[in-house]
């Protein structure tokens, strides 16, 4: 099946679409940017193909393309727009994290798509690292037997150069703060593990050290899951001088692990009472060295989203999935500034809410 793709949003997530959509012999025929000249250096540096244009407008772009499949890497704030448009063209979807900044707009995403028969997935890369595949058979197996505790650090540094280089970033309109831009991915991967369906959360959020933004740089939440077990999250941006680590710790009544590294690439800790396994060799067999936090999970994810396209199937990663990451953030953002544990499901909630919470 010849594939027709393009990319909205040259930022910079962009180059790890482009090149898995390279990697996947997608058919790449446009590349749109509000800043044009962004998305004719990318088709010029990846030697895409001469007939891949730019464009400025999407709808513009849809019209004259007519892509089966897109990818939407804008600011966060405009995902839901535009991908609501897509799915009522009839174009599939992968939307960067985190799938939208409103659970009404992803209640409408997920409605939309099953009507139009489209799929959609959320950019969710890092749950096809070696590591956490190896992590998630094991899952599965119920290696671990009853599940006690989980907890997702994610200590890394962002300073005032990022914000100024896009300047939606770290706004409660476009964006969000530390947990909802850069710790969404362990978020997602923690609540995946740990059995999904979440009773409550109780959590704090403050902004210590980046008063040039309207959104926290420091998150702590305490997370009880429905089969009793319990979720510990620590998000920042604020460890000097440069990222430190993102670990995902679970612990069971039979096994223990550690995912470490820059995006929870490598095992640190593999230790399990049915010892079917060498530790050692895992560890070995399952490190990835990437070069920076984005991983080697894009290129995976769209061999995914293209085997589900053809063979009318859910994606690995849903829109679902992407509902669930952005729920718990909402629901830490909801409970630190309201003072007490919040109970789920949430049904509506959006990042505009908190406008204003740390002036």
């Amino acid at each position: 099946m010849n594939m027709k793709y393009a990319l909205i949003g040259c930022g910079r997530i962009s180059p790890n679409h482009l090149l898995a959509a390279v990697n996947n012999d997608l058919e790449v025929v446009a590349l749109c940017d509000l800043d044009i000249e962004k998305a004719k250096h990318h088709i010029k540096e990846y030697n895409l193909n001469t007939r891949t244009n730019a464009y400025i407008d999407y709808k513009l772009m849809i019209d004259a393309e007519k892509p089966n499949l897109i990818a939407i890497a804008t600011e966060s704030g405009n995902h839901a727009e535009i991908a609501k448009y897509c799915i009522k063209k009839g174009i599939h979807l992968i939307i960067e994290k985190p799938i939208a900044l409103s659970l009404d707009d992803v209640d409408e995403i997920i409605s939309l798509s099953k009507e139009y028969n489209v799929v959609v997935s959320a950019c969710h890369q890092n749950r096809f690292n070696k590591s956490i595949q190896k992590i998630r058979e094991s899952m599965e197996q119920n290696r671990f037997g009853k599940l006690f505790h989980g907890t997702a650090h994610i200590r890394w540094n962002r300073g005032q150069d990022y914000y100024i280089q896009a300047p939606w970033r770290g706004t409660w309109e476009q964006d969000g703060g530390a947990l909802m831009n850069q710790c969404i991915h362990n978020i997602d991967l923690l609540r995946w593990m740990m059995g999904d369906e979440i009773e409550e959360v109780f959590a704090y959020t403050d902004n210590l050290n980046h008063s040039f933004i309207e959104t926290e740089d420091l998150g702590v939440a305490l997370v009880k899951f429905k089969n009793n077990s319990y979720g510990i999250i620590e998000g920042t941006t604020n460890v000097y001088p440069k990222n430190l680590e993102e670990t995902l710790y679970l612990f069971g009544e039979k096994g223990t692990i550690k995912a470490g590294g820059n995006s929870v690439n490598i095992i640190e800790e593999w230790l399990f009472a049915d010892k079917l396994d060498n530790p050692d060799e895992v560890k070995i067999k399952f490190r990835e060295n990437p070069p920076t936090v984005y991983g080697f999970g894009h290129t995976p994810l769209y061999k995914d989203v293209i085997d589900s396209i053809i063979n009318n199937r859910n994606p690995y990663v849903t829109a679902e999935d992407g509902r669930r990451a952005l729920e718990l953030v909402l629901g830490i953002y909801k409970s630190a500034a309201e003072g007490k544990s919040i109970k789920f499901p949430l049904k509506h909630c959006s990042s505009i809410e908190f406008k204003g919470r740390f002036r």
